[in-house]
């Protein structure tokens, strides 16, 4: 392997697998990066599979233990796919292993696995990335600049919501994500992604007060131990409120992030089913002209045009991903990037393991 090139790994080759090897593929192509992806090693739990899944996504190797791919001396980078309860061990392994880490969100289903990953980052000096790809959205951006830039005052106060409707049919089979294993629902599966744009919007929660429901109690004659709804009250550090709300059994709801931030001289709105506009409100002018006004995204909202060179045509998901990956490259170069590294991410895990305590001792809780 040349200097020119950086070796990746993949475990996992579901939705989020595919997605990750999109991205290695397209990321230099896209952003002209001096160092190109080397796709050398893929793990999956069935050996046939990993097989299969490396010639389609142009990996050189499979394997069915992902251990060996953790060892592989080629692989200089590992992205972690794999279903979240699997995340800490392998996260940890990677890094002890000296490996970069891009590893999909939530951290781990445990908080303490979750510190435990933030621990092992630490010590292994290495890049530790979490796959939060809505915060690269050039809207996203944006807004976020706006905001810097004072364009709607200060902020004092945050809605989000996040709704889908892959849980919405009671009638539906009992599955892997209904179950404790998987983590509390909602709040760590979901409500993560809403979380990660708050941080750079607004910045660190400082406390909560939240409630979990389950509109289905059993599926399958099996009790569900996982709840579709969560809801919380958010104080924010700067001393801003906020309030979350994400459901995963919303009827209609493909892919819904709505934000809304509002400051003492404007507002701005989001919804990521719309992913590629974003709405803005300001006091000033004449009064009966006031109103939102819609900005779409165009090559003058970076990346934007590392992708399409003309306003309206819109990116898409996996171009969120590609995005990532180049920041996440820009970091191992010690480039300035955008990322949510194990550290903040850990402060977006302890914020939900703090709203699923909330639920549980009905009691506002505070942020260490």
């Amino acid at each position: 392997m040349t200097r020119s090139e950086i070796g990746v790994g993949l475990i996992g080759t579901g939705f989020m697998g595919k997605c990750h090897a999109l991205a290695w593929n397209a990321v230099a192509t896209t952003f002209g990066e001096a160092r190109r992806p080397r796709l050398v090693h893929l793990a999956e739990a069935n050996g046939e599979l990993a097989a299969a899944k490396a010639a389609e996504f142009g990996f050189a190797k499979a394997t069915a233990d992902w251990r060996a791919l953790v060892a592989d001396p080629e692989v200089d980078v590992v992205s972690i796919a794999a279903p979240n309860p699997f995340h800490a061990e392998m996260a940890i392994a990677a890094l002890e292993a000296g490996k970069h880490v891009w590893c999909e969100k939530p951290m781990a289903t445990r908080r303490e696995d979750a510190a435990a990953m933030r621990e092992a980052a630490r010590r292994a000096g290495t890049v530790a990335a979490l796959g939060y790809n809505y915060i690269q959205n050039p809207a996203i951006r944006q807004m976020e600049a706006l905001i810097a830039e004072g364009t709607i005052g200060t902020v004092n106060h945050v809605r989000l919501e996040m709704d889908e409707d892959f849980m919405a049919d009671a009638a539906a089979p009992f599955a892997f994500k209904n179950g404790a294993e998987s983590g509390y629902g909602a709040l760590d599966d979901f409500a993560v992604h809403p979380l990660s744009i708050l941080w750079r919007l607004a910045g660190p929660v400082a406390a909560v007060m939240a409630e979990q429901a389950q509109p289905y109690a059993r599926r399958e004659g099996r009790a569900v131990e996982t709840h579709e709804i969560a809801m919380a009250l958010l104080r924010l550090e700067s001393g801003a409120s906020g309030l979350l709300v994400a459901n995963r059994a919303a009827w209609g709801r493909k892919g819904r992030i709505a934000v809304q931030v509002f400051g003492s001289e404007g507002t701005l709105a989001y919804d990521q089913e719309r992913m590629n506009e974003f709405q803005l409100f300001t006091r000033d002018g004449d009064e009966r002209l006031q109103g939102f006004r819609t900005v779409l995204t165009a090559p003058v909202h970076a990346p934007y045009g590392r992708f399409v060179p003309a306003p309206g045509h819109g990116l898409g998901f996996n171009d969120l991903k590609v995005i990532e990956a180049h920041e996440l490259l820009a970091a191992i170069d010690d480039r300035p990037a955008r990322l949510v590294d194990f550290d903040t991410g850990f402060a977006i895990e302890d914020a939900v393991h703090a709203m699923a305590r909330s639920h549980r001792d009905r009691a506002w809780i505070d942020l260490a």
